[in-house]
């Protein structure tokens, strides 16, 4: 099979057409540096991406906190663990970095904070 993604790994945002058969690259071409062809095999073989949400925060001075997580997971499984990440509720005050579900669903990722939010008084 043949496809046309576009690279994310470097600011070139290569457009690059693949060849692949199930799960084996096959050819790579239109990437100009050797990440794209990494970056190809990787999304035949075990795409990953990253997810940004927010969780509810109780007692603080805003409603939600933004979050993301601390490493890629697989891209099948965003649907479970933003579930997982709507069941979170957290405590004010919160601070960047904070991990708010270490581990989540066992795929070696954390739920990290990326905003402060400071308790209501």
């Amino acid at each position: 099979m043949n496809r046309t993604m576009t690279c994310i790994l470097c600011p070139n945002g290569c457009e690059m057409t693949i060849e692949y058969k199930e799960k084996e690259l096959l050819s790579v071409c239109g990437n100009r540096c050797p990440k794209g062809a990494s970056y190809a095999e990787q999304e035949i073989k075990n795409p990953m991406r990253n997810i940004a949400s927010s969780v509810l925060v109780k007692g603080g001075d805003l409603p939600l906190c933004s979050v993301r997580l601390s490493a890629p997971i697989p891209r099948e499984k965003i649907p479970e663990v933003m579930e997982e990440i709507r069941r979170i509720t957290v405590s004010a005050p919160v601070s960047i970095g904070d991990v708010l579900a270490p581990n989540v669903l066992g795929l070696g990722s954390d739920v990290i904070a990326t905003r402060n939010i400071e308790k209501l008084h």
